[in-house]
């Protein structure tokens, strides 16, 4: 049947009978259902959605990036969340989860189905994807080929945004030259070559600059690439990695080594906190909990800390740092009072780097209270900016290959073992086992560390013990501690990334353009037209 186009008076009679309510409520949706929370919320929440629209030009724009946060991270954190607090947990959300526009976004690499950190953040901040392992570069590079970058190099958010006068900043949990806060500011055909100790034996490796010097160096990199600007470089910059910027040699240790052995990686002899104090003379480097309480943001100076060794703490692991470590919430906090100072606007990204390595160590525990604090971070920054003209992002880089199976009864402790609906006792598997909502599908699996809140303990603990894939008697375990291991079917040495489509959630100027399915590289486009870097 040939179906007939709907004329304009058809549309117009249609738009009046859609806007009275009211009117088809009373005759058809019976009382008790108008009156139902849920229909009640549902019809706030869309009134509220359809007024949050706004089309004008952003002066700051926050970027955060849960490493490693799919959606089943996000449903589990949710849960959580709701359960640390008292209550059943579905019904909750995260505090970006409440903004008024999202999508889903396509995660694959160039060369790679499954993807990882380099090229997907290399996609989000430059607005090309790329391949696996590559930073700041396009496709025609080659892993692992330094020659190759020549030429090959892209202009990221931040490099416009200190091209435009605005300020910058770069906050990570994991090492401040990792993967993801990396592409923000360095070029480079393999990711892994953080320090020049990284380099050794790569062909041509002397024409290429380590990640940590791209970092320290990063202002006269840029106005050499793009002669005639005039920038004055990062502002902020807070994370881990402290070994990719000393010296390999025990007397430039900090207060907070762990240890006699060499703090510093670096084979060439360059200390490079030294060398970007001595450039940003006003600068305050950071190292620890009592620098970072004790920094004055008033003034907008900038900010380099770099708060441990390699990653910083989880979250849950915090308390047993020897020198302490700021919440990435805090780091947000302070991050947004230094670039506030910009009468021109800021662009800062900010990660959670360490979901992603809770859900590689097999630890759903770590990876979702890491979550949780993104949450809180992004609540942060709501707080402490104006809606009107500020556009945050919340995303992922990719997902993991954790899952929520079986059936529990709604309420049911999210890392616990399933309990079905009218049942008091865990459900059994047909090996006559009980089973948790949470696991995995490859990793090194079950392990019950008790009250270890350090993840990465399992590997050790996994290097004793051997792999523990499989089934396992859960009877006794207690799978709410922090260091309970989920299962997993595949027997990995770590547990990988997942190629599903991760969320995307937008509030702001040019917010509305989180819309529908679409790829990685358009998050790059949404901040550069909110930003209005095109005319600048």
């Amino acid at each position: 049947m040939k179906i007939k186009p709907i004329s304009l008076a058809s549309t117009l009679a249609l738009a009046v009978a859609l806007a009275a309510t009211s009117t088809v409520n009373a005759g058809v949706i019976p009382a008790h259902q108008l009156s139902n929370p849920w229909f009640t919320d549902a019809q706030a929440s869309m009134a509220d959605k359809a007024s949050q629209k706004n089309t004008q030009r952003a002066k700051n724009v926050i970027l955060f990036v849960g490493d490693g946060m799919g959606i089943s991270t996000l449903t589990a954190a949710r849960i959580l969340q709701g359960q640390n607090n008292g209550h059943s947990g579905e019904e909750g959300l995260l505090s970006f989860e409440h903004f008024p526009h999202s999508a889903l976004v396509k995660t694959y690499n160039v060369d790679a189905q499954t993807p990882d950190s380099a090229g997907t953040m290399t996609a989000m901040v430059s607005g090309i994807k790329t391949d696996k392992g590559i930073i700041g570069l396009n496709e025609d590079a080659n892993y692992g080929d330094c020659q190759s970058a020549q030429g090959n190099e892209v202009v990221t958010a931040l490099e416009l945004a200190e091209i435009a006068g605005l300020a910058s900043g770069v906050i990570s949990t994991a090492r401040i030259t990792h993967a993801t806060p990396a592409a923000t500011y360095a070029k480079s055909a393999n990711r892994n070559w953080e320090d020049i100790s990284d380099m050794a034996g790569v062909s041509g490796g002397q024409d290429c600059e380590d990640i940590a010097s791209q970092l320290v160096n990063f202002e006269a990199n840029l106005e050499a690439r793009y002669p005639g600007i005039d920038v004055d470089g990062i502002d902020v910059v807070m994370g881990g990695g402290r070994r990719h910027f000393m010296p390999k040699d025990a007397q430039y240790n900090l207060e907070k080594a762990l240890s006699e052995s060499p703090e510093g990686d670096r084979s060439d002899g360059r200390h490079l906190i030294n060398e970007w104090q001595a450039h940003y003379t006003q600068g305050r480097f950071l190292s620890n909990q009592a620098d970072f309480d004790a920094l004055d943001t008033r003034n907008g100076a900038p900010v380099f800390a770099l708060f441990n060794e390699s990653h910083m703490r989880y979250e849950a692991d915090r308390g047993n740092d020897i020198g302490g470590e700021p919440s990435l919430s805090a780091m947000t906090q302070k991050a947004i009072e230094v670039l506030a100072h910009n009468e021109n606007g800021f662009f800062l990204t900010v990660e959670a780097g360490r979901i992603d390595h809770g859900h590689h160590a097999g630890n759903a525990y770590n990876a979702l209270e890491d979550t949780i604090e993104l949450s809180r971070a992004v609540q942060i920054a709501l707080d402490n900016t104006n809606p009107a003209e500020t556009l945050i992002l919340v995303t992922a880089d990719h997902s993991h290959v954790m899952t929520m199976a079986g059936y529990p009864k709604r309420g049911n402790p999210i890392l616990g073992k399933v309990i079905s609906v009218g049942q008091t006792e865990p459900q059994l598997a047909a090996d006559g086992q009980p089973y948790t909502t949470l696991g995995y599908a490859n990793g090194l699996g079950f392990m019950d560390l008790a009250e270890q809140t350090n993840a990465d303990a399992g590997y050790g603990h996994s290097a004793e013990h051997g792999h523990h894939v499989g089934r396992a008697d859960l009877t006794s375990v207690n799978t709410q501690a922090p260091g309970f291991h989920q299962e997993a079917t595949v027997p990995l040495g770590s547990e990988t990334h997942a190629g599903e489509d991760i969320t995307l959630h937008a509030n702001g100027p040019g917010a509305h353009l989180a819309q529908g399915v679409m790829e990685q590289s358009n998050v790059f486009h949404i901040i550069k037209n909110a930003l209005g870097l095109n005319s600048k």
